[in-house]
């Protein structure tokens, strides 16, 4: 795959921006879809920002001072209750932690939480890369790659489990098992 001389302005990056512009409008108007609208469209866009956030350039950042926050706790808190709202007694979820290969009990998950998270980093990624200078663009791009890491990658995957649970728990229930 062939990089330009400006990573931060590669078809890579425009493409996670896209996706996550689409996943960040959905998030803002989520209490206008059904339960069921909400689950087939998180179904199809998780894995592809999962891909997209993988594909993402090393960009060399040479001003890290522009790096910037948007989202509010106010504008967490939004996502997350309208999220909630819509899930309703779908929202929580029980996980194993990955991260602690000894512990055997259970973490509980709430999907509205991981929506919030992710569309924290999403919107975030969005308005720096917008502001449309050299450096934001390179900071924007660099801390979304980072951030797919250590943060909103893990979410995107714990979403998809819950999502798949939920759709499909009543057919994994009656399915025989053939040896």
């Amino acid at each position: 795959m062939e990089t330009p001389i400006e990573p931060e302005i590669s078809k890579q990056v425009i493409e996670m921006l896209t996706v996550a512009n689409d996943y960040c409008i959905f998030a803002e108007s989520i209490e206008k879809n059904t339960r069921e609208d909400v689950l087939n469209y998180l179904q199809k866009v998780c894995p592809l920002m999962y891909i997209k956030g993988a594909l993402m350039p090393y960009v060399k950042v040479a001003n890290p001072e522009a790096n910037e926050r948007y989202v509010t706790e106010q504008n967490w808190e939004t996502i997350y209750l309208d999220t909630k709202k819509v899930m309703g007694k779908f929202d929580d979820f029980w996980v194993i932690n990955p991260d602690d290969q000894s512990e055997t009990k259970p973490t509980k998950y709430s999907v509205s939480e991981l929506v919030a998270d992710v569309y924290q980093d999403m919107k975030d990624f969005i308005l720096l890369y917008q502001r449309n200078t050299k450096a934001t663009r390179e900071n924007a791009a660099s801390e979304c790659r980072k951030l797919f890491k250590t943060h909103w990658g893990w979410r995107v995957i714990d979403i998809q489990r819950a999502v798949n649970y939920i759709l499909y728990k009543s057919e994994i229930d009656h399915l025989e098992f053939v040896i």
